[in-house]
């Protein structure tokens, strides 16, 4: 080694360079590793607040809202029917006897007045005779003592009679006249049984049943006679000109009664014939047993088409209420307090009292609680309470909302919910 030269190993500008670079990958490792927690530090943070966030958007139902719709303009309804003739009597003997003759058999057209058959009765036309022959005798009585009353009369001013044997000769002539005048009142009696011997159609009509035949025995105040001795009608007669139809409202039903309904009519002889009927009375009171109120209806029948007694469907359309509402069935809760809907006002709830009316199916009539404007979930849940949060999502188009042709589906069903023939409205 040559003098004046250092060491390799111990040069000073080498080693301090070394160790100057040494500290620089130092403190880069340690502010990246710094930087790494760091930021790990915000992730976890973010992650954090952004998953309780979700927890609490979790925890908020989200619901759709829904409005009342209004009820329909009309309100309809089907419902059995019976019809009745405008007018119908049966006819029954006045006077005992046997039946001679009939002239009139089913179906036949009759005027009023027309002789239907016939009665023999030999007792009363016997007593008829002796009448008439008892009040020719008081007659001749009385003929008699007016003349004789006239006669002691004239005497009385000759001073021959006495006043009172005028007097009593007065007296016996006003004895005969009344006797007369009963006498002619049995005659007349008599008459009118006389009379009864026809039997004769009471209004132009239609005759609906003949139950006798000649020969059979009849009793005054009663018809036929059968073999166990119960009588009934000789002869039924009907006008149709115009028909009665007997509907038996349901209460659910009853408000709909008014003069302004109308109805029509389907029979099963003509099921593709409808018949228009008018309102013409109402009982006003329900039958205990049935809860249905007799309401009566009028339609003409210039053509004789509709029978009396068939059994007919109405379909009665009567105005609707404009404050009865409509709500999906899903949108009512049903609770402790009654028939509940939930309204949402500034995304908080808030149960709402109702009155229900009519269930149609998919919809429900809402009669007082709520208004056209309300904003209402559209199937609140169970649990749901009084001031909860909710959170309100866009509806999906048609949903709780039933079409027309549903909505008409479940008026059909209604309509024919109660068609029972075994409660059709009677007489």
């Amino acid at each position: 080694m040559e003098q004046g030269q250092m060491p390799q190993g111990n040069h000073p500008e080498h080693g301090g360079g070394s160790s100057a670079r040494g500290k620089v990958i130092l403190l880069a490792v340690v502010l990246v590793a710094i930087a790494l927690a760091a930021w790990g530090i915000v992730k976890r943070g973010t992650h954090f607040h952004s998953l309780d966030g979700r927890t609490e958007d979790a925890a908020i139902p989200p619901v759709t809202l829904i409005t009342p719709q209004p009820g329909p303009k009309t309100r309809e309804v089907d419902l059995p029917a019976n019809l009745a003739a405008w007018y119908e009597a049966p006819i029954y003997a006045q006077v005992s006897g046997y039946v001679k003759m009939w002239y009139k058999d089913y179906g036949a057209h009759v005027k009023q007045g027309d002789i239907l058959a016939e009665i023999s009765t030999p007792s009363i036309d016997a007593q008829y005779a002796a009448a008439k022959a008892h009040y020719n005798v008081i007659l001749a009585r009385y003929n008699l003592a007016l003349i004789t009353t006239k006669r002691w009369t004239a005497l009385k001013s000759t001073q021959a009679v006495s006043r009172q044997e005028v007097d009593v000769q007065a007296a016996n002539a006003a004895a005969q006249k009344a006797e007369l005048e009963a006498a002619a009142h049995e005659v007349d009696r008599f008459q009118a049984l006389e009379d009864f011997k026809k039997i004769v159609a009471p209004f132009d009509g239609i005759v609906t049943s003949r139950l006798v035949n000649v020969g059979d025995y009849v009793n005054a105040g009663g018809g036929n006679v059968n073999s166990r001795g119960s009588a009934s009608e000789l002869f039924s007669v009907a006008d149709v000109h115009r028909m009665r139809v007997f509907v038996s409202v349901p209460q659910d039903f009853a408000s709909v009664i008014s003069p302004k309904i109308t109805a029509e009519l389907t029979v099963p002889q003509y099921p593709d014939r409808r018949f228009k009927a008018t309102f013409l009375a109402t009982a006003n009171a329900f039958n205990a047993s049935t809860r249905t109120v007799t309401t009566e209806l009028t339609l003409g029948n210039a053509d004789n088409l509709l029978w009396p007694n068939s059994y007919a469907t109405a379909h009665i359309t009567a105005p609707g209420n404009p404050n009865i509402l409509i709500l999906p069935e899903g949108a009512i809760v049903f609770r402790a307090q009654g028939s509940q809907v939930a309204k949402v006002i500034n995304n908080h709830v808030h149960l709402v009292n109702v009155t229900v009316g009519i269930n149609f199916g998919t919809t429900v009539q809402v009669l007082s609680g709520i208004t056209k404007s309300d904003q209402l979930i559209a199937n609140p849940t169970a649990d749901l309470l009084e001031g909860d949060e909710v959170k309100v999502v866009p509806t999906t188009p048609g949903y709780n909302t039933p079409t027309k042709t549903q909505q008409e589906e479940d008026q059909k069903a209604v309509r024919q919910h109660d068609a029972n023939p075994d409660e059709a409205g009677s007489r």
